[in-house]
């Protein structure tokens, strides 16, 4: 069973399919992707404050290289959170930047009250059109997505290292990997419907009403089961920070089918290095607030065998603001008795379509 609400934002009426079912803890939901979106509430900002296998990892990598260097903490937050952990880590300076309006005004609010406000520096706008002086010697950047590049790190971060920060600089996090796996829809979400949780609905109209209008929104999917992957893991974006920066990437993988089934998409996750030789947070097997994120390829599900192949063409390229990327994804199915399908997915950061595939369709459905 699954319910249909309405969202209201101007100029339209949206009908949304919502998950009926119960709310507790573990259980996978279904939600739109929302970091890459100034949209943060009270709630947001908690999940991150609040994530351990995050927060223990920047802090170990500011405790390393904050002390007695000036930092730069873009997209600091309403709570200032790493420009305060670099001071306290005994950084110098701190300058912080934030580009949503009501954080800054928050921000601003609580840093008076910080253990040492006058080695904070806190400033109102995007990051890429500021300057200070003298330059960071360290940057920290919490603009990590769910998909990695999904937030503007590849473009933030690669300006920063030219304008911002002082030569041979360093950034953390050092290095964020997105990886792709074939899986089933249905198969995430099992035994409850394709549809929204009704805690996300918010979300989506703040989401529709930034951009203006309704678009085919990236698909977050909270605890999905591990079991539902069809082929292992393997990179399909990778964002080196202190090495050579792409804002604009193209990477083919092989995803070699481990199970028969069914497929219709790929599930992406993150892996992330605040620090070269440690352990990566994996976001798919760790509790953290990075969740999945789910990219429909194929309009219905297509059987699988073991020793199939899905080659997967994964392009990155900035969108329009010159800050996010747009998505383009090619795969071909090729089954061991020589068949081929081939699905596709175009996932702009903003606009483009709107029920442009079949389950964006049922996931708003007309009227």
């Amino acid at each position: 069973m699954r319910d249909i609400q309405h969202i209201e934002i101007p100029g339209h009426t949206l009908s949304v399919r919502v998950d009926p079912g119960p709310e507790r803890e573990g259980r996978p939901a279904l939600w739109p992707s929302v970091g890459e979106y100034p949209i943060y509430d009270p709630f947001l900002y908690t999940t991150m404050t609040t994530d351990d296998e995050r927060n223990h990892r920047f802090r170990a990598a500011l405790a390393h290289l904050a002390p007695d260097r000036r930092i730069l903490d873009i997209g600091t937050g309403q709570d200032l959170l790493w420009a305060r952990e670099g001071v306290q880590a005994g950084a110098r300076h701190a300058v912080a930047i934030e580009v949503i309006e009501d954080a800054f005004h928050k921000a601003a609010a609580n840093l008076p009250a910080l253990e040492s406000p006058d080695r904070i520096t806190l400033l109102l706008g995007e990051s890429t059109r500021l300057r200070f002086a003298p330059r960071a010697d360290v940057c920290v950047a919490e603009i990590i997505g769910s998909l990695a590049g999904a937030e503007g790190a590849a473009a933030v971060l690669a300006d920063a290292r030219t304008r911002l920060l002082e030569p041979g600089g360093l950034v953390i996090p050092h290095r964020a990997v997105t990886l792709a796996a074939a899986v089933r829809l249905s198969d995430l979400l099992p035994e409850q419907p394709v549809a929204f949780a009704e805690a996300a609905l918010p979300y989506l109209r703040s989401i529709f009403g930034w951009h203006g209008s309704p678009f085919d929104v990236r698909l977050r999917v909270e605890n999905p089961p591990a079991d539902a992957l069809l082929s292992e893991g393997a990179p399909i974006e990778v964002l080196d920070f202190n090495g050579d920066l792409q804002t604009q990437q193209r990477t083919t993988t092989h995803l070699a089918i481990t199970r028969s089934g069914l497929v219709d998409g790929v599930l992406t996750w993150l892996n992330l290095w605040c620090l070269p030789d440690e352990e990566p947070l994996d976001a798919l097997s760790m509790k953290t607030n990075w969740a999945t994120i789910y990219l429909p390829l194929f309009d219905s599900p297509v059987p699988v065998e073991t020793g199939d192949v899905l080659e997967l063409t994964f392009a990155a390229a900035l969108s329009d603001d010159r800050v996010h990327p747009d998505y383009q994804l090619q795969a071909v199915l090729r089954t061991a008795d020589g068949q081929q399908r081939r699905g596709s997915l175009i996932s702009p950061h903003h606009g483009g379509a709107f029920r442009s595939h079949s389950l964006y369709r049922d996931l708003f459905p007309a009227g």
